[in-house]
């Protein structure tokens, strides 16, 4: 009789789960099966099997699409910029080398115990001779990663990995106007694709290279042009990793990006930076207007921004090899260019490049 009374709420109220919580729970198991599934697609690979591409359903897209990836990204950004006790770096970093394979011998700075933060860490700048810019061919690679694919654009349509495309115009957006661009543009009358192209008998190609979290993250000006424009797409943040663009059509599309347009000596060419999960901080260096993974944001919007002007003709040139910008973590670098016929990539899908080394020329 003198115990204390135990109250309790009905059971209804213990478990009710709010439609939120559901959607995360549910979400996020769905993105660690996909994980795993990625993970045996990419043993396959490696045993030179070729994996059958199959396509997600919208329900699957959409389901994928209810993990919280944007504050999830927001609140894995201000945790890497917390400042680590100087015991705890050393196990963190080496972890982490161990985990992704990274190489601290290039690193400008080897001494783990200096990066203050794991931002610090992931942005950590290479010596200069470990990165020489090629300087036989015309075009170089922006960064270090993996190709995924390159070639010529055809129809309209560019290829994210083998066999998954997306439209050429839901990636860069509508034609940018004329005056805002210092060179000519063809008829509005052709197709989008002809449209980008300004010179008679040239073919526009792509190259998409993705940045592994143990990769290099800064990435560079891939060739001497002028920067004339930007265009920023918010938007999921959806990893981007090779298993991922086989399975999900126009992911690059879904995805948060940032367009930089301008020409070369060729004419047209873009350089977009592709946001991913705990990727949302994309850093132009140029760009101090540029804000990325914003806790809101209208579907389907952008916002452009010129950088003609009365002051300035010209853009902002850059010159091959030069320091143009930087992901938080890793994701993925997709050049867009204008180039006569005889231009040939030196590459094969699949392989490993880093920063510096050749692409293609004349």
């Amino acid at each position: 009789t003198d115990r204390k009374k135990l109250h309790t709420a009905p059971v209804g109220q213990v478990f009710r789960l709010r439609p939120f919580h559901l959607l995360v729970a549910t979400g996020g198991g769905y993105a660690g099966y996909r994980k795993y599934e990625d993970y045996k697609l990419e043993q396959l690979e490696k045993k030179g099997i070729e994996v059958p591409v199959k396509l997600a359903s919208e329900w699957e897209v959409a389901l994928y699409k209810s993990v919280p990836t944007r504050l999830l990204s927001r609140a894995w950004g201000r945790l890497n910029q917390v400042e680590l006790p100087t015991w705890l770096r050393k196990p963190i970093y080496s972890l982490y080398i161990w985990t992704f394979g990274v190489n601290m011998k290039e690193a400008a700075v080897e001494d783990l115990h200096h990066y203050r933060n794991l931002s610090e860490f992931f942005r950590r700048k290479l010596k200069p001779q470990a990165r020489p810019v090629c300087c036989r061919h015309s075009v170089i690679s922006p960064s270090d990663g993996k190709i995924l694919n390159f070639g010529q654009v055809k129809n309209c349509e560019v290829e994210q990995v083998k066999g998954v495309t997306y439209s050429l115009e839901s990636f860069l957006g509508p034609r940018i106007c004329r005056e805002e661009l210092s060179f000519r543009h063809a008829p509005a009358g052709n197709s989008f694709q002809q449209q980008l192209v300004t010179k008679e008998g040239n073919e526009l190609y792509h190259c998409v290279i993705y940045l592994a979290p143990g990769d290099y993250h800064c990435f560079h000006s891939p060739t001497d042009w002028r920067v004339s424009h930007r265009r920023h797409f918010p938007g999921s943040l959806m990893s981007v990793n090779p298993g991922v663009a086989r399975w999900i059509k126009e992911l690059f599309c879904h995805n948060e990006r940032v367009v930089l347009t301008g020409d070369w000596k060729h004419g047209f060419f873009s350089l977009t930076a592709v946001g991913a999960t705990n990727v949302g901080s994309i850093r132009i260096y140029f760009d101090q207007d540029l804000h990325t993974n914003s806790p809101s944001y209208s579907k389907g919007s952008y916002n452009d921004f010129s950088f003609i002007s009365n002051n300035n003709k010209e853009g902002i040139p850059m010159r091959k090899g030069e320091h143009l910008g930087e992901f938080n973590l890793g994701s993925t670098i997709v050049l867009i260019f204008e180039a006569p016929k005889d231009f040939k990539f030196h590459l094969k899908a699949g392989q490993k490049i880093r920063f510096g080394e050749a692409l293609g020329s004349l």
